[in-house]
């Protein structure tokens, strides 16, 4: 018996060798790529914020709205063979953050340098609200009045100060 490494790049490609084949005819009957309907089961996975100050982007716009997605045990366990991350453990935060935000403003291609070239302010917004989110699963946080000492919930995935 021949055994064989498998890694994550090739998965796809060994699953569909070992596939058992379909006969002529029933492959001729079945609808070719036809999603299975999707279930909701309730799971939100993707979560909208606003950054406070916003990334700039070469033409000078300014993106403030984006969207991060639930990270994936691959998604924690990828930085971690990063040649950048291995030289600089510091860039782990700057690798996985381009990995789980799905689009900032217009841009949809987030990459680490995109992450780079944010300000610090917005890139530790955006380390607190993953934390948030994939830890604790949501984005509200409770928080008590300064002044009347009444505590109440907050969304910190974005709007203004004082919204709810």
């Amino acid at each position: 018996m021949r055994r064989r490494t498998v890694t994550a790049g090739n998965l796809d490609e060994i699953l569909a060798m070992t596939a058992p084949a379909q006969p002529a005819e029933q492959a001729a009957q079945t609808p070719a790529a036809v999603p299975p309907p999707r279930e909701d089961h309730g799971l939100r996975t993707e979560f909208e914020f606003e950054l406070p100050r916003g990334y700039v982007d070469e033409a000078g716009t300014v993106h403030r709205h984006g969207a991060m997605r639930l990270a994936t045990a691959r998604d924690e366990l990828r930085p971690q063979i990063d040649l950048r991350v291995k030289e600089n453990p510091a860039y782990l935060s700057v690798v996985l953050l381009s990995q789980v935000i799905t689009r900032i403003g217009t841009i949809t291609d987030v990459h680490a340098g995109i992450v780079e070239r944010m300000y610090a302010t917005d890139v530790a917004f955006l380390q607190d609200f993953y934390r948030r989110v994939n830890s604790e699963g949501h984005t509200r946080a409770a928080v008590t009045c300064p002044h009347c000492e009444g505590g109440f919930e907050v969304d910190l995935s974005g709007g203004r100060l004082g919204e709810s």
